[in-house]
């Protein structure tokens, strides 16, 4: 059973959610990331989703490009980002990490290196935007060879023939976009992610995350009621991009805390 799964279980059997924050790696600077990991974790996080910067992003909105410019400026790239990886697992060996990204540095490096390091490192997941389905069975093999979960994307205008493809490769859990868009781009409108969330379950027995849309507490509680996972993308990148040295790992532990109570209190 992988962290991710084991993580999950244990949350079922306590009748609990999973708290899966977002931020970029390298943002604000590279020296702050894994110190920004381990509060993610204090203040309740149980997985987190580290961002690979990337230049032409498709999927984040304006808030995320902002924070992976940020982290280019310091000439941040995949190798980096694996680097932090396992500096965070020198002193924590339970919280799972999922690296979201795109394809071009994972082709780049080659993706059967890239499977190696990442196992290496203590990668426990790896969502690839711009992987279709259709396009990445050898790589999600790599992956299964290495013990790496594959999350897959859903979206609001996916059809049921294409979750089906979708949820015979993907492991560890679903992500379903809760908004058509990119990151933080609107609303959401949970009746409407209620019904499609019903939808994916007829489907899958894989946990299932909600993300894109998750502004504050109010919206994580609702998500919260209808997910097995809160994922926390925009806002909490906003919480660092709003900090100074002196008060991020303040701004950051009282979003993800806030989320936790209301998360919890479904």
């Amino acid at each position: 059973m992988s962290r991710i799964q084991s993580v999950f279980a244990t949350l079922k059997a306590q009748g609990k959610k999973a708290l899966i924050p977002y931020i970029t790696a390298g943002d604000p600077h590279p020296d702050q990331t894994v110190p920004l990991l381990h509060a993610l974790v204090e203040a309740g996080a149980d997985m987190i989703e580290l961002g690979v910067p990337f230049s032409d992003p498709m999927a984040d909105g304006p808030v995320i490009q902002r924070a992976s410019e940020r982290a280019l400026v310091h000439k941040m790239g995949l190798r980096k980002v694996l680097a932090m990886v396992k500096a965070f697992r020198a002193t924590n060996q339970t919280t799972p990490i999922v690296l979201m990204g795109y394809a071009n540095p994972i082709e780049a490096m080659g993706s059967t290196q890239f499977v190696a390091l990442a196992k290496e490192a203590g990668v426990d997941g790896v969502l690839t935007v711009d992987y279709p389905p259709e396009e990445c069975e050898v790589f999600n093999q790599e992956l299964a060879g290495a013990d790496i979960d594959s999350i897959f994307l859903l979206s609001p205008t996916t059809e049921p023939s294409r979750t089906e493809l979708i949820v015979k490769q993907a492991t560890g859990f679903l992500y379903y976009v809760s908004l058509k868009g990119v990151t933080g781009a609107a609303n959401l409108d949970i009746v409407e992610v209620k019904k499609r969330v019903t939808e994916i379950r007829q489907q899958t027995s894989l946990p299932i995350g909600v993300g894109f849309g998750v502004k504050d507490a109010a919206t994580a509680r609702e998500v919260a009621a209808i997910a097995d996972a809160v994922v926390v993308g925009s806002r909490m990148v906003l919480a660092i991009e709003s900090a100074n040295a002196d008060n991020l790992i303040a701004n950051v532990q009282t979003l993800t805390k806030e989320l936790r109570t209301a998360i919890d209190s479904v």
